[in-house]
């Protein structure tokens, strides 16, 4: 699968494991930084990520930042980009199975390598699922975006 892999200056300490565990898992990676520690604003580096995941770049996408937090914030303001905390194992395949998410977002601050690891191996193994249940609520979600991106 092709990911992108972004963070900012408190993210940068554990997005090296992301990259490395992505690429020993057979994964093509795309790193759009930050690069070493120097502050960086996280919605400048999520805009670049999210933008390679809608133009099909990247199937999906990882951020890394000191909570997950702020980065999952600035992606779901992005048309078409579904983004989620994950700092569990279940919550990192569900949100692929039952809200389409496209972009999971971890703290560096909250967890470590180890856990991100297991995370990324969930998140990235898991599929939307075909019930219609949650195809009927991810379609109420485009529906709201397309509701609250139309021009005024």
């Amino acid at each position: 699968m092709r990911i992108a892999v972004g963070g900012d200056h408190a993210g940068f300490p554990l997005k090296e494991t992301v990259v490395t565990a992505l690429k020993r898992m057979g994964h093509e990676v795309t790193d759009f930084g930050s690069y070493d520690s120097n502050p960086v604003d996280f919605p400048d580096i999520t805009r670049t990520v999210c933008a390679a995941v809608l133009s099909g770049e990247a199937e999906r996408a990882i951020m890394v930042c000191g909570t997950g937090v702020g980065a999952c914030i600035a992606a779901n303001k992005i048309p078409g980009i579904r983004a989620s905390v994950c700092h569990d194992i279940y919550s990192a395949h569900q949100c692929v199975e039952h809200d389409d998410v496209n972009v999971m977002c971890v703290g560096a601050q909250i967890i470590g390598p180890v856990i991100v690891v297991e995370l990324l191996e969930s998140f990235l193994k898991a599929e939307f699922s075909t019930a219609e249940e949650f195809r009927r609520r991810v379609e109420k979600l485009h529906e709201m975006e397309r509701q609250f991106t139309a021009p005024k």
